[in-house]
């Protein structure tokens, strides 16, 4: 009875996160923004560490993090003086590292209560029900704000300067989806770790590609194969007893080398 409700919670965890992955992953693959998820993901550990601390519950500490790191990133964007890659890549490693440092600074009673492994790479058995509520909770919230951005963020991913002619508030659509890529970068931590989770937002939307015609196409079929990816990790880490994180990715890629495959094929 206790595995059945193990099973249970890893699974509605793990779907959870699935179905916000994919609607998000879509405007990543789209937009080429493969790394802004990375230096969200990041920013995690420093929202472990303070949670830790202030005995805040980790989602949130996470989440106030991820915000202020996109703040940062969408005022920096534009930057005239640096890339935008520079600026993730200093972004992206700095605040690991303020993470990784602030661990040791905050006390050896907390630092054995971090267990770094779990959050750099997923811990899906540790989800709480508690935790599953939050997954769907913030879930509807970030696919209701997706749904209401969902064509001045089409109009923005196609032609920016096209959108911004149209009346697209581009600097706005543009910031509250990176507000939405932080909340599930909060949201998705437990089920795959942070140095994991791009992958889960990336690959599905990835795979989905040669096959949709459209983009809510795209969105559905991403979300499905976000979904194959976790019910398939979830079983070879029990099978083959890994590390769930790990798993859910390599089915994940898994799935994209057999759509890689699927065209070439058809040939």
């Amino acid at each position: 009875m206790i595995m059945d409700d193990l099973i249970l919670r890893m699974a509605l965890g793990g779907l959870g996160v699935a179905l916000v992955a994919g609607p998000l992953g879509v405007f990543v693959v789209w937009r080429r923004m493969a790394y802004f998820g990375a230096a969200l993901a990041h920013s995690a550990l420093l929202g472990v560490a303070l949670g830790l601390f202030f005995e805040v519950h980790m989602v949130f500490a996470i989440l106030a993090v991820a915000l202020a790191m996109a703040l940062v990133l969408n005022a920096l964007e534009d930057s005239p003086i640096l890339s935008t890659d520079t600026v993730l890549g200093i972004l992206a490693h700095g605040f690991l590292a303020v993470g990784l440092v602030a661990t040791t600074f905050m006390g050896g009673d907390l630092h054995l209560h971090l267990d770094l492994e779990a959050t750099l790479f997923g811990d899906i058995m540790a989800v709480s029900q508690e935790d599953i509520l939050l997954i769907y909770g913030g879930g509807v919230a970030v696919l209701g704000v997706m749904a209401m951005i969902w064509r001045p963020l089409l109009s923005l991913t196609v032609h920016a300067e096209l959108a911004r002619v149209e009346g697209v508030a581009v600097e706005r659509v543009r910031l509250v989806f990176l507000l939405l890529l932080a909340f599930m970068v909060a949201l998705a931590i437990k089920i795959v770790g942070l140095l994991l989770l791009t992958s889960l937002l990336i690959i599905p939307a990835a795979s989905a590609r040669p096959f949709a015609r459209t983009p809510g196409g795209m969105v559905v079929l991403a979300t499905v194969l976000g979904g194959i990816s976790v019910g398939l990790g979830l079983w070879g880490s029990f099978v083959f007893d890994t590390p769930s994180g790990p798993s859910i990715v390599l089915a994940a890629l898994a799935l994209f080398a057999l759509s890689a495959l699927a065209p070439q094929a058809a040939k």
